[in-house]
């Protein structure tokens, strides 16, 4: 009895042993269960925007120098003097240039004085040759010295008319030593500010090859411009009158508001990068910008209101192998995109007119369409929870700004979760950017 009854516990054990093994060969060997960081779709405002750095100027600003060397004997403006136009601002030391024009004004009187010595001469000469043709007509002088005579009338005429010229070199010269002293006094050429001072009473400027700066007069500080570069993938956005934002380090918590006054078409080259010059114009009553304070704007070229918005990590989503073919299979039902010339107006609004910022990343490698027809960038693939798992839901975007796209139309609707990231499984995680929309992420199993 006691035999049978060891035998039967040893075989209860056994099988024990054996159910044991077969119920943990199938759970080590299982798959792991996925998880999935999830967001609901919701609905706001979606605003498109350009990023962009300027420098803040007046709209007029100009450099006043110096047109003749000399030594700075006096300045009557500073930094920020408020100056009106034909304002004395500066002396140079005249003495130099009155001496010269002093000289010059000498030399103008003695070649007048040389003038009139010659007109005499000539007068003297013209007597002499009536007298000499009277001889020579009665037969009283011999024909080489009536000859003489009339050839010193031309040489008397030529004498004087040399010395007329220079009598007009020597007016000349007084008359550039006049401007040259004047010059020694500097006016303000424009109503205005200064806002830089660049030489100090007894320095020496010299104008040899280019004027010297000596103040920089801003026009009108209470209307000033910002001069942003614009990259040439956003210029085509940009459009005159458009409202822009911008801040300073000055004011952190302060956003000043202008509106684009001219896009220039003159391009600036930077280590390969192509930027252009938007002109940004905005009010300062308060006199609180100041020239060259650098300002981070942001002009808006569109909005939504009320948009269907999904986050961009969720078009960055690649879903495991296991899943890809089905966002691929999705992808190829979706029909090609229709262009301009065989489309109607209606379509074309359709698949391309939503979308005036392509959104970034893409959920899957898209198929190609066939006869040379490029992918559609407007279609993309989200991955939706339907119940335990997602799946793949084929929508057209259209603006974003960044952080979030708007869906134009797909088979989603606001509440929705779509999947983020691949949190733990079979492969590993692969995400974009985290979302900054309302809500927080889900975990989902």
């Amino acid at each position: 009895m006691n035999t049978w009854l060891a035998r039967g516990l040893l075989l209860l054990l056994l099988a024990g042993v054996v159910v044991g093994g077969v119920f943990g060969y199938r759970a080590l060997t299982r798959p792991p269960e996925q998880t999935y960081r999830t967001v609901k779709l919701d609905r706001g405002g979606i605003v498109a925007q350009v990023n962009a750095t300027g420098t803040l100027s007046a709209h007029v600003t100009v450099q006043v120098g110096a047109q003749v060397s000399g030594r700075i004997a006096e300045l009557d403006a500073d930094f920020n003097s408020s100056v009106k136009k034909g304002q004395v601002i500066a002396r140079l030391d005249p003495e130099l240039f009155k001496a010269a024009l002093a000289q010059s004004h000498a030399n103008t009187i003695q070649a007048s004085g040389v003038l009139a010595q010659a007109k005499a001469t000539l007068d003297k000469d013209k007597k002499v040759s009536e007298r000499a043709k009277q001889l020579h007509d009665e037969g009283l002088m011999s024909q080489q010295d009536f000859d003489n005579a009339m050839s010193q009338i031309a040489i008397d005429q030529a004498a004087v008319a040399a010395q007329a010229g220079q009598v007009e070199q020597s007016r000349a010269q007084e008359r550039q030593g006049e401007i040259n002293l004047a010059y020694c006094t500097i006016y303000s050429p424009i109503d205005g500010t200064v806002i830089s001072r660049s030489v100090d009473v007894g320095q020496t400027v010299a104008a040899s090859l280019q004027a010297p700066v000596l103040f920089t007069i801003a026009e009108d500080l209470h209307k000033m411009q910002v001069d942003t570069n614009v990259t040439e993938g956003d210029v085509g956005k940009l459009k005159d009158k458009m409202r822009a934002t911008f801040m300073v380090d000055a004011y952190p918590n302060e956003r000043f508001v202008g509106t684009i006054q001219q896009i220039r078409n003159a391009a600036t080259t930077v280590q390969n990068v192509v930027t252009y010059d938007a002109v940004i114009e905005v009010e300062n009553t308060e006199l609180k910008l100041r020239p060259g304070m650098t300002a981070n704007a942001k002009i808006t070229y569109d909005r939504r209101e009320d948009a269907l918005r999904v986050p961009n990590a969720a078009l960055r989503f690649h879903p495991p192998p296991a899943l890809a073919a089905s966002a691929s299979a999705a992808l190829a039902a979706v029909p090609p995109p229709v262009t301009s010339s065989s489309a109607s107006p209606g379509e074309h609004a359709r698949h391309h007119g939503a979308s005036s910022a392509a959104p970034e990343g893409s959920a899957s490698p898209r198929p190609h369409r066939g006869h040379g027809a490029p992918a559609d960038p407007t279609v993309k693939v989200i991955w939706v929870m339907r119940g335990a798992q997602p799946v793949p839901v084929v929508v057209h975007v259209g603006l974003t700004d960044g952080t979030n796209t708007e869906v134009v139309s797909g088979e989603v609707q606001e509440g929705d979760e779509v999947v983020l990231e691949l949190l733990s499984g079979d492969e590993p995680a692969h995400t974009g950017h985290a979302p900054s929309g309302n809500q927080p992420p889900r975990m989902r199993l």
